[in-house]
């Protein structure tokens, strides 16, 4: 089967004096039936490419399928009279939600079969709410202070746009409120009467906080806060006391709060400190036991330069006067402080792993000194789970790593000992000593060490024969620390080392290490990889012809890049969700989330300087007449994040571009009607789909025949 070719339209781009055609432009049209046409196309194309991969497909997939507890329960988590907890079923591709009313103050104890808890009253089932629809996901879920009402939404297309509903908990049955078009965040005053949610404009920019009376039609919701400038986004939301409504603002480097008593939601929202261009806060509430007026506010903030942040206080009558709690360190980027009765749990992170430490609150003071919770594996990720309860003598943590499967503790503050709740169950014979983790450097060409985690079978020697594969994202400060994958196991068992590259642009190192990615610094992200890419080769670690690179939406991005800088160095490139054709994106403000990434990216359309970086960097600007390695490139039709067409243009352009005898490798796999930016949504056809990916990462890294199909 000939790979399709896309027919082309002529389109100048004229900007800064600079012609470009482009002419796949036409992609952008998504009701264009030659659109869809052309997608099928590939999609046939991808599955007749990748038909001889059907049967390790399969296997990939029966071990995910085999090695996961299909029936099972989260560890419940207290709030007020009720345990609150999720379970599966097996068989079911959704969480059914449920509550049992609590009798003590330690969980449930878990069955082993996973099975309901005796007198359990299940709140929302996702397998029936999802009857009759192909793509399912929540977004809102908040149960209203009294416990007796849910608000919560639902989206059937996977283009993140919610219809919220009201569920009457004590007869199970919905009310007749239904707000169709609605975000994520949503908010109930004290009196269970009124509740706050957020709206997006054109751009799927969240911009507008309603409020809306239980019983009354969403025409008469009352619109409380717009904001108008389009860099902005916002979210509502309460603060662990409950005592504040929270309306929060940011744009990618400035932030503004606004908090209103929720027992008054009719009054006005009153700003903590008016916005100031390139200062990032967020605020916490402590409530005094006795005295409201002596109530605090915990501010993590960046002013002054502080760019690792500091820990302030503030008195609640006067929210924008904030003293010192703990000083910036260039050490320590601070994450989080969240309130609690009697103490503050403090998120932070240091020397590229996070970190969580609980600090007294003695006579109504915040204290400097905590204690931080130790771990002592010698990479990992840990951070503040559950923990709604405001007045608690335990800490609910989160913990996990390469080798160590996700698992839930409860820190007891009172004598500083963890108690392991559950660890996330991994059958089929399942053994974390047969598993090495370890931290490896790369240096980049200015000269900056990049960490990498890395794992891998015990006893694999660094003699350059194994199978690698390389993953990184490299935006927004987003940090990809160190997690557990049962999918992994697959490629692990099969002989692959997996690494996570701690590129420049993501958060892992610290404030600075965004920066030194970001804007006109954007370059290092992607340089930073290919570093790391010749780090693992040059270690031994990657065989030099069966590296594989990973990365999705902004790593998509990345992806492209790598695969233009080095086409060489790769035996493969999966790019999910890619974002891939960046500037033609980033110069059109009408395109969802355009003008709010101006401030990660640049605004082309304004400073020359930004577009002829961008231009020279954006993957599908840059295809040349190359041999490139074989590429897959995944995406979904309703993408809100990520348009389709960028990868869909891209690909058309390597196709047309790269030497005689590269398309046959290049791929392209569309989900046409039910996905969006994460993928499929029913956790079975994840699987698929996650088997589809490892199988064509085997694939492109040359394990084929009975290497590829029998694991360790």
């Amino acid at each position: 089967m000939k790979p399709p070719v896309a027919k082309t339209q002529p389109h100048e781009r004229v900007q800064h004096g600079d012609h470009v055609q482009d002419p796949y432009y036409w992609f952008l049209d998504k009701d264009d039936k030659d659109v869809r046409t052309y997608l099928e196309a590939e999609n046939a194309f991808t599955a007749a490419a990748t038909d001889g991969q059907a049967a390790l497909r399969e296997r990939i997939f029966q071990e995910i399928k085999g090695r996961t507890k299909e029936t099972d329960l989260s560890v419940p988590t207290r709030k007020g009279d009720w345990w609150h907890y999720a379970r599966t079923e097996e068989g079911k591709q959704y969480s059914i939600h449920c509550r049992l009313a609590a009798t003590g103050p330690n969980p449930p104890e878990l069955p082993e079969d996973g099975s309901a808890l005796p007198g359990e009253q299940v709140l929302l089932d996702g397998n029936a709410l999802a009857e009759g629809h192909d793509f399912f996901s929540f977004g809102a879920f908040d149960i209203s202070p009294d416990d007796r009402l849910l608000a919560y939404s639902t989206d059937f297309d996977g283009d993140e746009r919610y219809t919220l509903r009201i569920r009457d908990l004590e007869t199970g049955q919905d009310l007749t409120d239904e707000i169709p078009n609605t975000h994520y965040s949503t908010a109930w005053a004290a009196d269970n009467s009124v509740f706050f949610y957020t709206t997006v404009d054109e751009a799927w920019r969240p911009y507008r906080v309603h409020r809306h009376a239980i019983g009354t039609p969403a025409e008469q919701d009352v619109l409380v806060f717009e904001e108008p400038d389009e860099r902005f986004w916002l979210g509502v939301g309460l603060s662990r006391s409950e005592k504040y409504l929270e309306i929060s603002l940011g744009s990618k480097i400035t932030s503004e709060s606004r908090l209103l008593r929720a027992d008054d939601p009719t009054g006005e929202f009153r700003v903590v400190k008016e916005r100031q261009t390139g200062v990032e806060y967020a605020v916490d509430h402590w409530a005094h036991p006795t005295d409201s007026d002596r109530d605090v506010l915990l501010v993590v903030h960046n002013s002054d330069g502080k760019e690792n942040f500091e820990l302030a206080t503030a008195p609640i009558t006067a929210p924008g006067e904030w003293t010192p709690l703990l000083a910036h360190d260039p050490a320590v980027r601070l994450l989080d402080a969240e309130a609690f009765a009697d103490h503050f749990v403090l998120e932070y992170r240091k020397d590229g792993l996070t970190g969580v430490a609980v600090h007294p609150i003695v006579d109504g003071v915040p204290s400097a000194q905590g204690s931080p919770i130790a771990f002592d594996e010698p990479i990992y990720s840990v951070g503040t789970g559950s923990n709604p309860e405001y007045t608690t003598d335990r800490v609910r943590i989160g913990y996990g790593s390469m080798v160590t499967p996700s698992s839930v503790y409860d820190y007891d503050i009172a004598n500083g000992t963890l108690t392991l709740l559950k660890r996330q169950p991994v059958l089929g014979g399942f053994d974390p000593e047969q598993y090495e983790q370890r931290r490896v450097w790369a240096v980049a060409e200015d000269g900056t060490r990049i960490p990498i985690s890395v794992v891998h079978r015990k006893g694999l020697q660094p003699d350059s024969t194994a199978p690698c594969l390389l993953y990184g994202y490299g935006s927004y400060e987003a940090s990809m620390d160190p997690y557990f994958s049962v999918a992994r196991l697959s490629l692990l068992d099969r002989g692959f080392v997996f690494a996570i590259a701690h590129i420049r642009g993501g958060g892992e190192m610290g404030r600075f290490w965004y920066e030194q990615g970001k804007l006109l610094h954007k370059k290092n992200t992607f340089t930073d990889f290919v570093a790391c890419g010749r780090a693992m080769v040059a270690e031994g670690w990657a065989a030099p012809d069966r590296l594989v690179a990973r990365g999705g939406s902004a790593g998509g991005l990345l992806m492209g890049a790598i695969a233009n800088l080095a086409p060489d160095l790769w035996a493969g490139v999966l790019a999910e969700v890619p974002f891939v054709d960046a500037l033609n994106t980033i110069l059109d403000p009408s395109l969802p989330l355009t003008v709010m990434e101006w401030d990660e990216w640049g605004n082309p359309l304004e400073s020359a300087e930004v577009y002829q970086y961008m231009k020279e960097y954006s993957p599908y600007e840059n295809v040349a007449a190359v041999a490139y390695p074989p590429i897959l490139a995944r995406t979904s039709v309703n993408d809100t994040r990520v348009g389709y067409h960028e990868p869909a243009k891209w690909i058309a352009r390597l196709r047309a571009t790269a030497l005689n005898g590269q398309s046959k490798d290049i791929l392209l796999k569309t989900e046409i009607e039910s996905a969006g930016h994460g993928g499929k949504s029913g956790r079975y056809d994840a699987w698929h789909e996650e088997a589809f990916a490892l199988a064509w990462v085997c694939g492109a890294a040359k394990l084929d025949g009975p290497a590829a199909e029998e694991s360790q």
